[in-house]
């Protein structure tokens, strides 16, 4: 199914190497305050030097595991 998320993308060389939903817990919903809460976590703890992450609203294939997460299958950039 195609949904509107907000993901967090590590991104590496300039090629995205991972995405993750962000979702919060609270009220089930996706959030950019939990993503960019991730992006600077993930910022201090990183020691790469060509590591950048960031966070975007996206179109994307989303798929349900077999628990009832959500993961993405594909990022649809406009």
């Amino acid at each position: 199914m195609i949904e509107t998320v907000v993901a967090l993308l590590m991104i590496v060389n300039n090629e995205i190497k991972e995405h993750r939903i962000q979702i919060d817990p609270k009220t089930n919903k996706y959030s950019m305050k939990m993503c960019l809460k991730g992006k600077r976590y993930a910022e201090r703890t990183e020691t790469g030097s060509n590591i950048e992450h960031q966070c975007i609203k996206s179109k994307a294939e989303v798929e349900l595991n077999i628990d009832g997460s959500k993961t993405i299958k594909k990022l649809i950039l406009e």
